[in-house]
């Protein structure tokens, strides 16, 4: 099994550190995509009882 660790000091112009900014950014971008898909599915009652309406969609997932 093999791991990357994210949590070293990004070198400026290397190749480590471009793909872990690489890496990095993805994994954002997804995160943002799931929690965008997830609160889209529920019901505007459902949003409603955890205090969000459907245009708080888009802020709560770029927050992710």
């Amino acid at each position: 099994m093999s791991t990357y660790d994210l949590n070293r000091p990004a070198n400026a112009g290397s190749l480590p550190g471009v793909f872990g900014l690489f890496v990095s950014t993805f994994s954002a971008w997804n995160d943002a995509r799931t929690t965008r898909t997830a609160l889209s599915k529920l019901s505007d009652r459902e949003l409603d009882d955890i205090g969000l309406c459907r245009g708080d969609i888009d802020t709560i997932a770029s927050r992710v």
